[in-house]
């Protein structure tokens, strides 16, 4: 990975239930993803994603908890759980292509 290829973070907006952040470098992919383990969650009130724009590769992100549980919090869960679902789709994938 190059210094181009680097993902970089900005929080936008924060509040006790509310989490809004920009991550450049990435795509609908993960965002995806990390938008439906959030909604994974029963203390999310709300979660998605949104690319302002077409040709860039800045995607923002947003996070409203119930209150029960902080919005930081549901977001590194909900990446921890893309990474176990992604870590899980290796091995299978690997096992799969051993057979064939």
């Amino acid at each position: 990975m190059n210094g181009d290829d680097l993902m970089k973070v900005k929080v936008l907006d924060r509040t006790s239930n509310v989490l809004k952040i920009e991550v450049e470098g990435v795509g609908h992919t993960i965002c995806n993803l990390v938008q439906k383990k959030l909604l994974e969650n029963k203390n999310i009130d709300l979660a998605g994603y949104d690319m302002p724009h077409p040709l860039s590769s800045r995607s923002v992100i947003y996070v409203r908890t119930k209150g029960k549980v902080k919005p930081e919090e549901a977001l590194r869960e909900a990446v921890e759980k893309a990474r176990e679902a992604n870590k899980e789709f290796g091995k299978e994938l690997k096992e799969a292509l051993k057979k064939t």
